[in-house]
């Protein structure tokens, strides 16, 4: 994954270098505990670290970017569906 994108109380934020299912499994298990400091990046271009603190109840929506070419490199198509992890 090339960079996930991170709504949270109406703002934009982003993850960089990671997998989709690693940073689900992160914010699962950080839920499971009661809460969570998630590291992000707030803003376009360089680096600015933001912490966002999860918790039940609190929306947040996960939205994975895909290459440039709108295919992950070990991506492949199931019938009928988009590219999932093969």
């Amino acid at each position: 994954m090339m960079r996930i994108d991170i709504y949270y109380g109406g703002d934009h934020y982003s993850v960089g270098g990671r997998q989709l299912d690693d940073l689900k499994r992160e914010i699962e298990s950080g839920l499971d505990s009661g809460s969570h400091w998630l590291e992000v990046n707030d803003g376009e271009g360089m680096m600015r670290v933001a912490h966002l603190l999860l918790t039940p109840g609190v929306p947040l929506a996960i939205v994975p970017i895909p290459h440039e070419n709108g295919v992950e490199p070990d991506a492949v198509w199931t019938d009928g569906g988009p590219p999932v992890a093969g």
